[in-house]
C-alpha cells in the first residue's frame, strides 16, 4: 500500500479523516511512501506548531514515533533516485496541458508507479486527479 505524505501524517496527527486513515492502515504490512515524506512530514509538523494545534514537545514526540516506525520497517521509504527524477521529467513532459501537478505530486506518483503499485492513497485532489496519467488509481478515505 502506498500513501502520500499527507496520509502518513494522519497516522500521527489528529487531522480530518485521520481516524479513517488509521483504520485503513491498521494491520497492513509493507506501508510505502517516498523518502520525500521526510521533508514533507517535517513541514507538516512545523505547520501544526505554527498554527498552535501542536506544541513543540508534542510534535517532537510524534516525530519520534514516526522515526521509530521507520526504523522498525513499518514504513518503507522509497528513495528519490536520479532515475525517479528522470522518470518524473519524462512523465510530466507528456502530460496534457490541463493537468495541474506540483513537483511533490509527481515524485509521489512516479515513486508509487515505479515501485509497482496500482493505486496511491491521498487526500490531495490534484494528486488524485493526476494519478490516472501515471497509470495509477487515486484513492481517498473520504466519501
Amino acid at each position: 500500500m502506498y500513501l502520500d505524505s499527507a496520509y502518513v501524517a494522519k497516522c500521527y496527527i489528529n487531522e480530518p479523516d485521520a481516524h479513517l486513515v488509521r483504520r485503513l492502515v491498521s494491520g497492513q504490512p509493507d506501508l510505502h511512501t517516498s523518502a520525500l515524506c521526510l521533508a514533507e512530514l517535517a513541514c507538516i509538523f512545523q505547520r501544526h506548531i505554527r498554527e498552535k494545534s501542536l506544541s513543540k514537545s508534542q510534535a517532537l514526540k510524534l516525530r519520534g514515533a514516526f522515526w521509530d516506525d521507520v526504523q522498525s520497517d513499518a514504513w518503507i521509504l522509497l528513495p528519490i533516485s536520479d532515475g525517479v527524477l528522470r522518470n518524473v521529467e519524462a512523465a510530466v513532459r507528456n502530460l496534457p496541458a490541463h493537468v495541474y501537478l506540483r513537483a511533490g505530486d509527481a515524485i509521489h506518483l512516479v515513486s508509487a508507479r515505479d515501485a509497482g503499485f496500482s493505486e496511491i492513497w491521498s487526500n490531495d485532489r490534484h494528486r488524485l486527479g493526476a494519478a490516472r496519467h501515471f497509470g495509477l488509481r487515486g484513492r481517498s478515505v473520504a466519501p
